[in-house]
């Protein structure tokens, strides 16, 4: 039984240090790599063995956590293993809200980062702080598809219907049942109160 593992990351050299780390602890797995959010969700999206994702916070096309859901989104049952170079104890708390399972910063060594891949492709994951504001609120732009997603962070970047249309490939009204349905997910009234609910997550636009 074949399984690939995703790299995404827009740094070669440290694409590079992933790809071995990873070839050690799955010999057996086929590597593939993304340097965009786009490219990324595109090799996602093709592998259906997807066995994990070694994700990039700040990587092109994405801001903040959009990475990290989008992926999610795409792929829910695929662990994502952050690697970042933001060491906040904030960070990987958001980023283990939004879906992640597990959170090392760059700057680790080779065999801690061997570990920590070794632990998400076992199933082990780091439990998520508890937060009964934010954690419904969590759940809520969890329960989103890919595509309401999309259309959210277009909404987040002040774009109207029909340029999100535009961007997404898609007619306009398709992208007005699809805010219908987020406002209801999210158990908001209008788009600026959807756009609220996002941020106060730190869901930032790609």
């Amino acid at each position: 039984m074949t399984r690939t593992i995703l790299i995404a990351d827009d740094h070669p050299l440290f694409r590079q240090a992933l790809a071995m780390a990873a070839g050690n602890v799955a010999k057996d797995a086929r590597l593939v790599e993304g340097a965009t959010l786009a490219s990324a969700l595109l090799e996602a999206q093709a592998a259906d063995d997807l066995a994990l994702i070694l994700l990039d916070l700040k990587m092109p096309g994405a801001e903040g956590f959009s990475g990290v859901a989008l992926l999610h989104a795409e792929k829910p049952e695929v662990p994502i293993l952050v690697v970042s170079s933001e060491a906040a104890a904030g960070t990987a708390q958001k980023a283990l809200r939004f879906g992640a399972v597990g959170f090392i910063g760059k700057d680790s060594d080779l065999s801690v980062i061997e570990a920590a891949i070794a632990d998400a492709l076992t199933g082990k994951r780091l439990a998520a702080p508890v937060d009964p504001l934010l954690d419904p609120v969590a759940a809520q732009i969890a329960s989103l598809t890919p595509t309401q997603l999309k259309v959210m962070l277009g909404v987040m970047q002040g774009r109207l219907n029909k340029q999100i249309a535009f961007d997404l490939g898609l007619s306009e009204a398709t992208i007005k049942a699809h805010m219908t349905s987020i406002l209801k997910k999210l158990d908001v009234q209008n788009r600026t109160q959807a756009v609220l609910v996002a941020k106060a997550l730190g869901l930032a636009p790609a």
